[in-house]
């Protein structure tokens, strides 16, 4: 069998790699590149993970694609990421990455250079019951990737291979130093490639225009001028810059609200009650088996590395999924994904609107 892997030019995907050809599968790599404004200020460092990956195919004996996704990355995921800000949401793109990019246009270019699946380095593991596939978490808790991959469907999983999915960081790394890897103590990548180390806001706002209104507490009273709602997300602390003076406690101040309609960034300070919800409505429900009976007991999480939570999901008259947390969940954040489980199952996900 004829797999064509991922190689980005990280750890993971080399060791993926390495362990497809111990399997036996007949192996090539294929480079992406899928951001083309890079380079310029040494953040994102496409030529860097290039020639590292080359080494690595290189040292494995194992021929390497090279392939320019950028045009399908800008119009599948980044004018999506760009238009949910412009709404005030927070989108998470590599949710869509993976669904677009990766498990898509990456797929199809493989099959059509022979392969007969892809692989990737994703800490996840996909399993086969009566024909059904099932996505299931990573053994490496604190690095599971379910959450990102959750809107694959059956012909996607069919088609691909997580060779990392059995296995804990730690022993990848162990692998890649002793196979000599440049990429053993390569620092993982951390947020979106193509904003990187960069300041997230003054990325945003190359691309999207000011629009200043009110930062107000929650009682309305004036704190501050901000300078557009796309550029903050809900419980952030970091970059709001107020000072000393709006209050005697000294506690940091959280994000707690978007008002749209006004133009308005309500926030809080310290562990306030406004961070936390027990319900929101989620759109655009995708499930990766047979859809599930609603009403459904199961687990939850909002965010990626997020502990499960115990929740109900309830159908609703126009479509989407009321979820009912037993305990409140603290900064929900409309634009992004909640994925469901039953125990180590993912069963698939849903785009959060809004929360109460």
């Amino acid at each position: 069998m004829k797999i064509i892997v991922g190689l980005s030019g990280g750890v993971d995907s080399s060791v993926a790699t390495l362990l497809l050809l111990e399997q036996g599968y007949e192996v090539e790599a294929l480079f992406m590149k899928n951001w083309e404004e890079d380079d310029t200020d040494g953040v994102c460092t496409a030529e860097q993970d290039l020639s590292d990956a080359q080494k690595v195919a290189d040292k494995l004996g194992v021929k390497l694609h090279t392939i320019n996704f950028s045009a399908d990355y800008w119009d599948d995921v980044f004018d999506h990421f760009l238009k949910e800000h412009k709404k005030g949401r927070t989108p998470n793109p590599d949710v869509l990455c993976n669904q677009k990019i990766k498990f898509k246009v990456f797929l199809e270019h493989a099959i059509s250079l022979g392969a007969d699946k892809i692989a990737t380095g994703h800490y996840a593991r996909i399993h086969e019951d009566n024909g059904i596939y099932q996505l299931q978490t990573g053994l490496d808790n604190n690095k599971d990737q379910s959450y990102f991959l959750h809107l694959l469907n059956q012909n996607q999983l069919s088609k691909s291979l997580f060779p990392l999915g059995e296995i804990n960081k730690d022993e990848v790394r162990r692998i890649a130093t002793e196979n000599g890897f440049v990429t053993a103590d390569k620092k993982d990548s951390t947020g979106i490639c193509f904003i990187g180390e960069r300041n997230f806001s003054e990325f945003l706002q190359t691309y999207l225009p000011k629009q200043q209104g009110d930062i107000v507490d929650q009682d309305g009273q004036f704190i501050k001028h901000h300078e557009g709602l796309a550029f903050y997300t809900m419980g952030q602390r970091k970059g709001l810059e107020i000072g000393g003076g709006f209050s005697n406690s000294g506690e940091p101040w959280f994000v707690a609200d978007k008002r749209i309609d006004s133009n308005e960034l309500v926030v809080v300070q310290g562990d306030h009650v406004l961070l936390y919800h027990h319900n929101l409505n989620a759109s655009d429900p995708h499930w990766i088996g047979n859809p599930p009976i609603l009403p459904l007991a199961c687990t939850a999480k909002i965010r990626y590395r997020q502990q499960s939570q115990l929740c109900l999901v309830h159908p609703t008259d126009n479509g989407q999924l009321k979820v009912t947390f037993d305990q409140p969940q603290r900064a929900i954040t409309p634009g992004q994904s909640i994925v469901f489980y039953d125990d180590d199952i993912c069963l698939g996900g849903a785009i959060i609107e809004n929360r109460n």
